[in-house]
C-alpha cells in the first residue's frame, strides 16, 4: 500500500517537473527567436486585434461590475463603523493590486487562452506544424512570437481598462446609490492610491499574460489523438494557466510588496 501511494506521489511529481521543463524550452525557444528571427509583424497586429480589442467587452463588464458590487459591500460594512469615506481607498487598492489584474488575467485565459490552444492543436493534428518545418518555417517563429507579443501589449492595457471602469462603476454605486459624500469619497481615494499600486497593476499583468502565452501554446504543441485532444487542449490551457495565475499571484503579491514599500511611491 505504501509503496503505490509512494509510486503515484513519485508519479505526479515527475509529470510536474516534466510540464515545468517543457515551459522552460519553449521560453527558452521564444526568447532566442524574439532575439535572432524577423517579427512578422503582419502576424502580430492581427493577434493584437484579435487578443486585446475583442477581449475588451467581456475585461470591461468583469471590471466594472466587480467595481460595483465591491463598493456596495464595503459600504455596507464600513457604514456600521461610520466609516464611509473610506470605501473609495479601499475600492481603489483593491482594484489595483488584485481584483483588476487576476480577474482580467482568468478572462484572458478562458477567451485567449482557449483559443490558442484549440488553434495550434488542430494545426498539429492536422500536421500543419509539420509541413511549416518542411518549407524551413520554425513553428515558434510562425505561431508563438506574434502571439506572445501580443499578449504582452494587449494584457497590462486591459487591466489597466478594468481597473479604470472597475474604479468609476465602484464611484458611481458609492455616491449616487448609496449616498456617500464625493468629496471625502475622492480625497481619501487619491490619498491612499500610491503610484506602487500602479506599478504592482502593470507589472502582474504583464506576468499573466506571459504565463497564459506560454501555457496555452505549450497545451497546443502537445495535442494528440485527433478530434479528442483538440477538445482537451483548450480544457487543459485553461484550467493551467487558472490556477497557475492564482498561485503566481499569491507569491508575486508578496515579491511586490517587498520591492515596493509601503511608503515608497
Amino acid at each position: 500500500m505504501q509503496i503505490r501511494i509512494l509510486s503515484t506521489a513519485g508519479a505526479g511529481v515527475l509529470q510536474f517537473l516534466n510540464y515545468l521543463g517543457e515551459l522552460a524550452i519553449l521560453v527558452r525557444d521564444t526568447a532566442y527567436s524574439i532575439r535572432v528571427a524577423p517579427i512578422r509583424w503582419r502576424l502580430f497586429l492581427r493577434q493584437v486585434s484579435e487578443i486585446g480589442f475583442r477581449s475588451q467587452l467581456v475585461v470591461l463588464v468583469t471590471g466594472a461590475f466587480t467595481g460595483a458590487v465591491f463598493s456596495a459591500q464595503t459600504y455596507f460594512q464600513f457604514h456600521r463603523l461610520q466609516m464611509d469615506s473610506a470605501v473609495g481607498a479601499v475600492v481603489a487598492v483593491s482594484m489595483f493590486r488584485e481584483l483588476g489584474p487576476v480577474l482580467t488575467a482568468l478572462m484572458l485565459s478562458g477567451r485567449v487562452g482557449a483559443a490558442i490552444a484549440a488553434e495550434i492543436g488542430t494545426m498539429k493534428v492536422t500536421e500543419q506544424i509539420d509541413a511549416l518545418r518542411a518549407l524551413g518555417v520554425h513553428p515558434v517563429d510562425y505561431l508563438v512570437v506574434p502571439r506572445f507579443l501580443a499578449l504582452l501589449i494587449s494584457g497590462p492595457l486591459l487591466v489597466a481598462e478594468c481597473i479604470g471602469l472597475g474604479i468609476a462603476a465602484g464611484y458611481f454605486v458609492a455616491t449616487r446609490v448609496l449616498g456617500v459624500s464625493e468629496a471625502y469619497y475622492m480625497t481619501n481615494m487619491l490619498k491612499f492610491t500610491m503610484g506602487r499600486d500602479i506599478k504592482m497593476a502593470l507589472i502582474k499583468g504583464l506576468a499573466f499574460a506571459a504565463l497564459i502565452g506560454f501555457i496555452a501554446c505549450r497545451e497546443g504543441f502537445k495535442t494528440s489523438q485527433g478530434a479528442v485532444g483538440v477538445g482537451r487542449a483548450p480544457t487543459e490551457a485553461v484550467v493551467n494557466a487558472s490556477l497557475i495565475i492564482l498561485i503566481v499571484n499569491f507569491f508575486l503579491s508578496f515579491a511586490l510588496n517587498i520591492i515596493f514599500p509601503a511608503g515608497t511611491y
